[in-house]
């Protein structure tokens, strides 16, 4: 076992739920091509950092709204506002989406700034960022599982 690329599978993957711009899933695919590492340990290593990462997200979705009328805030007023009504619209079932490119991060953002419980948010969250290295696992071992 190389705790050092299971640590950064974990960072990056960690990372690539917030705001960086960084790809575990390229780091996920070259481990699982590398086939040197247990598959459920993968699995289990990025959607934990995956996770914390969106876990960060509702955090600081929960403690920035009170800053919302302030000048620096980084979203616009009527760009929050149209979040929240998307967010109320579908409600917590759109956390299901939370794996996705662009859409996905804010979304977790979005649901700590409604006060989404925690415990509700950590399980759609989780299935949906579990099932997508799930998904991926499976293209990249391809063949093999058919």
């Amino acid at each position: 076992m190389n705790l050092a690329a299971l640590a950064a599978l974990f960072f990056s993957a960690l990372g690539a739920a917030t705001l960086l711009p960084l790809q575990s899933e390229a780091v996920l695919a070259g481990l699982l091509a590398q086939g040197e590492q247990h598959l459920v340990l993968l699995l289990a290593v990025a959607t934990a950092g995956n996770v914390l990462g969106a876990v960060v997200n509702w955090w600081l979705g929960r403690s920035i709204e009170h800053f919302r009328d302030r000048r620096w805030f980084p979203v616009s007023g009527a760009a929050l506002e149209r979040a929240q009504a998307g967010y109320h619209r579908y409600g917590r079932w759109s956390l299901l989406l939370s794996w996705a490119p662009v859409i996905g991060d804010p979304l977790t953002l979005v649901a700590g700034i409604m006060k989404e419980p925690f415990w509700s948010f950590l399980v759609l969250v989780t299935l949906a960022k579990g099932g997508r290295y799930l998904v991926l696992t499976a293209v990249v071992l391809g063949l093999a599982w058919w």
